[in-house]
């Protein structure tokens, strides 16, 4: 603390809510706990609860990036999921023509 014009000063800054936020995006902020209930020494209830507070970039640099793969939150989801869709039919298919293929019959 100092004293200027017959003002006391203090060392520490005040900080809008911008510069609050724009820290814990910044760095990251983890939150986690666990709830249990329990009643005669029988775990009725457990919940884990883990919160990751970030900025899109600074997850992507923690290597989460689920979103990008959700189908309700990503376009390009949908176009992976119905490629998914259309190999597991295709590979269905193979599949049923390899166990009914001549070679697959010798072998049984």
């Amino acid at each position: 603390m100092a004293v200027a014009n017959g003002r006391m000063e203090h060392s520490v800054q005040g900080a809008s809510l911008a510069d609050i936020l724009d820290r814990i995006l910044d760095k990251g902020v983890v939150i986690a706990g666990d709830i249990t209930i329990s009643l005669v020494g029988v775990e009725l209830l457990n919940i884990r609860l883990r919160l990751l507070i970030a900025s899109v970039d600074k997850a992507i640099e923690m290597g989460i990036n689920w979103w990008e793969t959700d189908p309700y939150l990503s376009s390009q989801a949908k176009v992976t999921t119905e490629q998914n869709r259309l190999l597991q039919e295709r590979l269905d298919r193979l599949e049923t023509l390899l166990a009914n293929s001549p070679v697959a019959v010798q072998r049984q």
